[in-house]
This record gives C-alpha cells, sequence and structure tokens, in this order.
C-alpha cells in the first residue's frame, strides 16, 4: 500500500488517469507520448505489481501444497522470478524492435501492455487483503480471483491489438508469429518448469 500510495503522491493527476486505463485510452493516449526508458511513476507501480504478485503467488501456493508456515526465503525466490521473467520478456520486445527498426510502435506497445500489468498489480492489492484477512482461500476463491485478473490482461491485450489492427492486418503472419513466440510460448514454457517440480 506505501508504494500505490508514493506513486499517487508523486504524480496524482497520472494516477488518477491510470485507474481507469481499463475503461477508458486517454491514459494510454497521454502518457505513451512522454514514456521514457526508465519512468518513476512506472517503476513504482511495477514495483507494486511484483510484491502483489508474489504475495499472491505464494498464497495459492500454500493453498495447493496445504502448507502452514511461511517461507521468507520462498517468498523472495518468487519475487525475483516473477521479475526476471516480465523484465527479460520486455527486454526481448524491445531489443526485437530494434532490430527491425520499429522502435517507436514497440515502445508504445510495450507501454500499454506494462500499464496494464500495473493495472493488475494494484487490482491484486485488494483480493490479497481478502484473501490473507478476510476469505478463507479456497480452489473456487483462487480460480475466479485468477478468472478475474485472466479477463483484465485479456482486456488490455484486445485493446492494443485494436490499437493497431491495420497494421496486424498488413503484417498478419507477423503478428501470428509474434503471438506464439513472444505471447504464449513464454507461459508455456513457465508451466512446464513450474509443473515438472
Amino acid at each position: 500500500m506505501a508504494v500505490i500510495a508514493i506513486a499517487k503522491l508523486t504524480a496524482p493527476k497520472r494516477f488518477t488517469d491510470f485507474t481507469f486505463v481499463v475503461i477508458n485510452s486517454k491514459y494510454l493516449n497521454i502518457y505513451a507520448r512522454d514514456q521514457k526508458f526508465f519512468d518513476k511513476f512506472d517503476a513504482l507501480l511495477f514495483g507494486n505489481l511484483i510484491l502483489s504478485a508474489s504475495v499472491f503467488s505464494y498464497i495459492v501456493y500454500k493453498h495447493t501444497y496445504n502448507i502452514t508456515d511461511v517461507s521468507i526465503n520462498l517468498m523472495f525466490k518468487i519475487a525475483v522470478g516473477i521479475s526476471v521473467f516480465i523484465l527479460i520478456k520486455v527486454l526481448l520486445e524491445r531489443l526485437l524492435g530494434s532490430i527491425f527498426s520499429i522502435d517507436g510502435l514497440v515502445d508504445q506497445y510495450v507501454f500499454q501492455k506494462i500499464s496494464y500489468k500495473n493495472f493488475l498489480g494494484v487490482i491484486l492489492l485488494p483480493i490479497n487483503g481478502l484473501l490473507l484477512f478476510t476469505l478463507s482461500p479456497t480452489t473456487q476463491v483462487i480460480y475466479g480471483f485468477i478468472g478475474l485478473l485472466v479477463l483484465v490482461n485479456l482486456i488490455g491485450l484486445i485493446t492494443s491489438f485494436k490499437r493497431h489492427q491495420n497494421l496486424i492486418k498488413n503484417n498478419l503472419f507477423y503478428f501470428i508469429l509474434y503471438l506464439c513466440a513472444l505471447e504464449i510460448a513464454p507461459y508455456l514454457f513457465l508451466y512446464k518448469v513450474l509443473a515438472s517440480k
């Protein structure tokens, strides 16, 4: 909560626009133009995403394997794993944009994706609060929350694809190749790694 509070204090107007990112593209239109490689506001929200996603993943892990004790070491490993996974994906996308000389387009797309992922971090904050202090984490409740998070992520992807639909239509083969290589394959690889443990 402190990270979110700092982000709001740092840029109150931007934070207000950010909270409506799922239902309104105003935030994406205004702040995509002003983005820098390292943005303090996005870095704070990304930090919240890592913390919130780590806590949620740990809650799911504890429920799945019926663990009662809290392991700080495992929480740290989960946080590092999530951070590295997201950062490698973003850096790979930026590298491909640079190789194919489409930096502007890729930067805009990555900004949109990061904005929606950061929004997931904000949504995870009350979800984690409910799972830790109010609701008993049952399988149905966890699947319900995971479904909500997947829905928000899908809205973000569909919005991004709609914004660039003319470009996608003209380059459909490359778009399908991108989807398979950078959107689907990393998650399949991650699932295989986690399922084998």
